[in-house]
This record gives C-alpha cells, sequence and structure tokens, in this order.
C-alpha cells in the first residue's frame, strides 16, 4: 500500500471524516489519495482559516480537528490556530508537508525545521522518518491530542516517504470518554473546607465546559447553596440568570466579581486554567483555601498553590461531591447561606442589566448584545473574535449552557471567530451561528466568507465597525490617557462581503438589527454579513463607571 493511503486510512480509523487546508507541491500524493478516501477535504484559501476550523471541530466534538498545509509558508501559516487550540485547550491534530528527506541535511527550497518551530505551540511535534510508523505515529498523535487537557499535535510527512510502500496494519487509540474521579477521602476533605469556610465561592473554568458539566455544577449548586462565577471560557456552564450566578470575571480592571473574590476565604476551582484569567488578580483579599478540580495538576503559579488537588474527570468527581451531600445524613452543615453574596450578586445584576434598550445609533455594545440574546434560542451558538467587543460579550451576554458561548482567553488571536462559526454551522446545521467580530478581526479572516460561499454554509457575522483597532485603544486611553495608531480607515465591508458573494447589509438604525438577524438566520446557502456602527465612547465611560463604582 502506498503510504499516503495508509496515512488516510489511520485518519479514518481515528473518526476523521474532514481535513481542512490548502493543497501544496510537498503534501500532493496526501491530496491525490483523498481522491480514493471518505474523508471530505475543505479548502480553505488560507492555512489560518483551516487551523481556527481544526480548533472548533475539536472544541465541539472532543475529537481532534485535522488541518493540512504543505511546507515552509503554508507551516507557517497554520500557526497561529494550532497555537491557539493548543493554549485554549482543544484537540487538533495538523499535518504539514516536508521537502525530500535527500536534502533535508543541507540548505535548500522551502526547507526549515518546522517540528522545533512547532514543539513550543503543541503537546507534541514529530516527523515521519519511515513509512512502516505511520500507525503507530497516528495513533499516538491522537491519544496525546485527546488525553488530560486536550491540545494540539504535529505530523510532518517528507513528500518522499508518502509515496513509500508500506505493508503495515492500521492502529487506532482509544482515550476518547476516559472515566476517572478522585478517592473519598479527597472528597470528604473538599466538604469539610466547604463547611468550615465563612465564604466560599465557585470558580468556573474552560474544564468545565469542554466536559460539559453543566448537570452537576448547578446541581452541587443546589446541594450547596455556592455562589458561582465564571471565566470568559466558562460561561454557560451555569446560566447568566442563575439565582446563585456572580457572572463573568475577567474584565482586566476591578469590578463588583473582583470585589467577591476579595472578601472570599474558600475557592473551589472548577476546570479553572491559569490562561483563562491569572491568579494574581482574583487571589486578593483575605486569606483563600484552594481547591483545585480538573483534568491535570495545577501549574504552579505563587498565587495559585491549592491546598487539594482532585483530578481526573470532573464531572465524575462533581458527581461524587453531589452523591457524598446526598448520603450524608447532616448534609445540611455543607450548606452556606451567605447574604453577602447575595447582596454582591443583587449589584452585579443591577450593573450589567441596565441600558440594554439605549437606542442611539451608533449602537451601543449593550443594545446589540440584548437584541442578539433575545433573538438567539438557549442552544444557538455565538463565537467572539478578540477585541473590545470581546469584553462586552463575556460581561453582557447571558449564556444558558456549555458550549454556546466561545471566547478565546488564552492564545486570544484575532481572526478565528468567522472560521470558527463557519465550521461550527457545517457541524451543526440546524443551529443559528453567529461570528462576533470587529473591522480588525473581519480582515484578517475574510477568506473564510469564500469558503462559506463555496460550501453553501449560512453562517453570520456581526461585524462591529469603529474605523479602529478598539481594543488597543481602549487600553490605551485606560493607562495613557491617549492613543496611537489605531485607525483602520476601512472601505466599505458591506460591499466588500456582496462581492465575495455573501449576502450583507449595513445597519442604519438601531431598530433595524432584530429583523436583519432574523433574515440572516433564513439564509442557508451562503453567509450573511451584518455591519453594525458600533460606539464604543462605551468602553471609557464603562472605565470611569466602575472605578468610581467599585473603590
Amino acid at each position: 500500500m502506498k503510504a499516503s493511503d495508509l496515512f488516510l486510512k489511520c485518519l479514518e480509523a481515528q473518526g476523521v471524516k474532514t481535513i481542512y487546508g490548502v493543497p501544496g507541491e510537498e503534501n500532493a500524493d496526501l491530496m491525490i489519495s483523498l481522491l480514493n478516501s471518505p474523508i471530505k477535504f475543505i479548502q480553505t484559501r488560507h492555512e489560518q482559516t483551516a487551523s481556527f476550523m481544526a480548533e472548533m471541530h475539536g472544541r465541539l466534538t472532543g475529537i481532534p480537528g485535522v488541518c493540512l498545509a504543505t511546507l515552509g509558508p503554508g507551516a507557517t501559516n497554520l500557526m497561529t490556530g494550532v497555537a491557539q487550540a493548543n493554549m485554549d485547550n482543544a484537540p487538533l491534530v495538523a499535518i504539514i508537508g516536508q521537502a525530500d528527506s535527500s536534502r533535508l541535511h543541507k540548505e535548500s527550497h522551502q526547507n526549515m525545521d518546522s517540528v522545533s518551530m512547532f514543539k513550543p505551540i503543541t503537546k507534541w511535534a514529530t516527523t515521519i522518518r519511515e513509512a512502516d510508523s505511520i500507525p503507530e505515529v497516528i495513533a499516538k498523535a491522537f491519544k496525546i491530542a485527546t488525553s488530560g487537557i486536550p491540545g494540539a499535535v504535529l505530523i510532518e510527512l517528507p513528500e518522499d516517504l508518502a509515496s513509500h510502500e508500506t505493508n503495515n496494519p492500521v492502529l487506532k487509540s482509544h482515550t476518547h470518554g476516559l472515566s476517572i474521579g478522585t478517592t473519598p477521602e479527597l472528597v470528604q476533605e473538599v466538604l469539610n473546607l466547604i463547611s468550615q469556610a465563612k465564604k466560599p465561592i465557585l470558580l468556573l473554568g474552560d474544564g468545565a465546559v469542554r466536559e460539559e458539566a453543566d448537570f452537576e455544577i448547578r446541581k452541587l449548586m443546589d446541594l450547596t447553596g455556592l455562589y458561582a462565577a465564571y471565566t470568559f471560557m466558562g460561561k454557560g456552564v451555569i446560566p447568566h440568570n442563575h439565582e446563585k450566578s456572580l457572572h463573568c470575571i475577567g474584565l482586566g480592571m476591578k469590578d463588583f466579581i473582583v470585589q467577591a473574590f476579595e472578601e472570599s476565604d474558600c475557592v473551589i476551582a472548577i476546570g479553572y486554567d491559569m490562561v483563562e484569567y491569572p491568579p494574581a488578580k482574583w487571589n486578593v483579599g483575605v486569606s483563600k483555601k484552594i481547591v483545585h478540580i480538573n483534568s491535570e495538576c495545577a501549574e504552579v503559579d505563587a498565587h495559585y498553590m491549592p491546598d487539594l488537588e482532585l483530578v481526573g474527570s470532573i464531572k465524575i468527581i462533581i458527581a461524587q461531591l453531589n452523591e457524598k451531600i446526598e448520603l450524608d445524613k447532616n448534609n445540611q452543615k455543607y450548606f452556606v447561606n451567605n447574604f453577602y453574596f447575595k447582596t454582591m450578586q443583587e449589584k452585579i445584576r443591577a450593573d450589567v442589566r441596565s441600558d440594554l434598550s439605549d437606542a442611539r445609533f451608533p449602537m451601543t455594545p449593550k443594545r446589540i448584545l440584548q437584541d442578539l440574546r433575545s433573538t438567539l434560542r438557549d442552544q444557538d451558538i455565538l463565537i467572539s473574535d478578540v477585541g473590545a467587543h470581546k469584553m462586552w460579550v463575556a460581561r453582557q451576554y447571558g449564556a444558558m449552557q456549555s458550549k454556546t458561548c466561545f471566547i478565546s482567553n488564552g492564545f486570544c488571536s484575532m481572526g478565528g471567530s468567522m472560521p470558527g462559526a463557519l465550521e461550527a454551522k457545517r457541524l451543526k446545521p440546524d443551529l443559528n451561528i453567529v461570528a462576533v467580530c470587529g473591522d480588525g478581526g473581519f480582515m484578517m479572516s475574510i477568506q473564510a466568507l469564500a469558503t462559506g460561499v463555496a460550501e453553501k454554509i449560512g453562517f453570520v457575522v456581526l461585524l462591529w465597525d469603529d474605523g479602529n483597532y478598539g481594543l488597543i485603544k481602549w487600553k490605551q486611553e485606560m493607562h495613557f490617557g491617549k492613543y496611537s495608531h489605531i485607525d483602520l480607515k476601512n472601505q466599505d465591508l458591506a460591499e466588500i462581503s456582496q462581492a465575495f458573494g455573501a449576502h450583507a447589509v449595513r445597519l442604519k438604525t438601531s431598530e433595524d438589527l432584530i429583523p436583519e438577524l432574523k433574515k440572516a438566520f433564513e439564509i442557508k446557502d451562503r453567509p450573511s454579513v451584518i455591519v453594525i456602527p458600533v460606539d464604543y465612547s462605551e468602553n471609557m465611560r464603562l472605565f470611569e463607571h466602575l472605578k468610581e463604582a467599585v473603590k
């Protein structure tokens, strides 16, 4: 069997149904072998779109998304999405071509040490040195990508090896769905800490969403009365309107939620990773006991030295806590009835819910997100790009369940929302999928529109247009009182979108948003772009408001 044929059969055995990428000379054998494979290849016009699509596939399914590029510039173009998948904990397998192995020892056309380049941004990066090792390499890659906290893996295939003959059989690794809990002794120690604490609080992170531990965590809150805050990447694991929700933490400035953590003396961190929000930002105020519940041990940080670590399946560990509470005849000792957090929640809710019906135009961030929330169903999906809008999505948008609001806050790259929405809509065609992006991020992945048109995929883009790098302007204003080199001088972004074949409109009043959203959701065979002039003077108003309200 030809090595490239075996390579694809090994991917098929791992459950791969789609590869995203751009063809090249050095991956030509794989491309030709795809003609005889059930795996679908989606041409993405740019490798960055391929890696962002693969990342979203991994996020939504738990099965690694697979992206493909050639060597040299193809490989470097792939890196941003690969790095985001790795730092944001999404399983992904990247495949790149490489020069003929006979010229790897010398300077030659497009030849570089790609494996060394990818090592810092993957869990594992390797090159295939002989065709017979392909089954083991691929099985190992998928096992590593999905084990513990998921991440990215790189496989490099030199072009001459792809054409070699091999008779080795396909192997399949089995790691998806491993179920490991913790010990009864550790469960009891956690419950003892909760019963002894005066102001215990839950911090919910990306891992809780990744495992979709919604039911287990909500039950724990019901049994214990614990209040919870969630990170940007933890949104949805409890509903934003849950009676014990303290909303989203991580805005980058002191707010009421940080103030609540200042008072807490015990933090139970569930699925929390430090890339989401540095512990130095929330481990402030009174001395705290910390419980770490995640699928891997905690990173070492002076501000995050857990008293207890429970490592395994988050869902199973929380279920064990719930079971122990229910079996304990004296289970009321674990119930926390803290009026401080109730008062704080009322302040937070009033603050977040204010000024939602502001009819100004250009539109305010709060009004945009209120109208979007009122139009989307609970199970529909919002994918936020990176920019000033990301901060508003985190603060204002009310997610109701896991995997319905995606905000990259690890690697935090611009340009990922449209490829992510494209893939989400391809996987879940019956849901409404919305990419929220700024004018800066939009231009970084505009090629995703071309792929969406070619594949007839009807995702929706809400493009917040202010003519600036809005988040950079906001941060510069906060720190320096002035800003520098943030102007974008945009062309007509609706007309550009139409030229790609997308449906596109530019709003003229704030009342137009909901009707245009509903119209866009009815368009199933191409992307839709709604350009919204946005009033980002609200950014500094929020900063000044919180500075005054939270001392």
